[in-house]
């Protein structure tokens, strides 16, 4: 057998309580610099247009199962991938829980392969982008050259870190400093070498949703080859130059969408404040927030999941 081929992908998998969505396919993604990702897209009759659904890191398609069928009921086509390095996708390293990020570009590199090989030719136009977390920030990156969708909306984007007792100099110095010095691939101090598990759930930043919560790591513990780590230093400094990038840009950018962002009043996860400077700064940006959503609004209670999908239908219908 050749020792080079990358595995095969690991297949859609529904489990009781989370089942496949109607109409739902897998495909396959070759970027231009080789990897394989997971794809996977529902077009129901007489559709509205097509929703493009970008994960967070971390993320896999299991996970958003509901928002998929939650979109298709509401008559629109989704489309979504699982980015290099996590869910089906591609792994850099033989340890599957560590992330292989040196650079955002190589996820600019997984999103238009994705758009050219799945959306463009087999998904019905108009085309919405919704972005959350890092697909957020994946997202406006693409947004600032490519033309393809008429709106975006994005779930509490990555435009910034909540480092806690960390001071936000010695970040960016260590997560400099630790990939030059070739150990990039190193978890960042306190962060979970393995995926969550219910037991995590007390005291956590994501999502208020008990069952939401449940759902997502029954999933990892039928299949954890589908879960990854925490962060690790050579991922966030690649997102540390992302947003530095960005913000250097912010003033001057012109979106090739008009875009929406919903912020989480409770998060934890994202600078919500490094969120208000961007859409106070960036041109064309609107800012909308959810005071009791933590992190993953997507994945909170329905009445919280609810008012993002009451934004979202406001935002491309008006």
């Amino acid at each position: 057998m050749d020792q080079t081929l990358p595995p095969p992908l690991i297949p859609l998998t529904p489990l009781p309580g989370n089942g496949l969505p109607r109409g739902l396919v897998s495909a396959m993604v070759t970027t231009k610099d080789g990897r394989k990702l997971r794809a996977a897209y529902a077009i129901p009759a007489s559709p509205r247009g097509t929703v493009v659904l970008l994960g967070g890191r971390g993320d896999f398609i299991e996970r958003w199962f509901d928002t998929i069928g939650d979109f298709t009921r509401r008559g629109f086509a989704v489309a979504t991938f699982d980015f290099r390095g996590q869910g089906g996708s591609q792994r850099a390293y033989d340890d599957r829980y560590r992330d292989g990020i040196r650079h955002f570009s190589e996820y600019d590199d997984d999103f238009a392969s994705f758009m050219t090989q799945v959306v463009l030719p087999d998904c019905p136009p108009p085309f919405y982008a919704v972005g959350h977390s890092t697909g957020g920030l994946v997202l406006l990156r693409a947004l600032e050259r490519r033309t393809w969708f008429e709106k975006a909306v994005l779930s509490a984007p990555l435009l910034g870190i909540d480092s806690g007792f960390w001071p936000m100099p010695l970040v960016r110095v260590l997560c400099w400093l630790v990939p030059k010095i070739g150990l990039g691939r190193l978890f960042l101090p306190g962060q979970t070498k393995r995926p969550l598990t219910p037991q995590n759930f007390p005291g956590n930043y994501l999502t208020s949703d008990q069952r939401r919560f449940f759902q997502s790591t029954y999933t990892l513990t039928e299949k954890p080859d589908l879960g990854v780590g925490g962060p690790t230093f050579s991922w966030l400094n690649a997102a540390l130059n992302s947003f530095h990038q960005l913000d250097a840009r912010r003033a001057a950018a012109t979106f090739c969408a008009p875009i929406l962002i919903v912020a989480a009043g409770r998060d934890r996860v994202v600078d919500n404040e490094a969120t208000r400077r961007f859409c106070n700064a960036a041109p064309g940006v609107s800012l909308a927030v959810i005071p009791e959503a933590r992190h993953e609004i997507l994945f909170e209670r329905d009445s919280i999941r609810e008012q993002f999908f009451a934004a979202f239908e406001a935002f491309t219908a008006g």
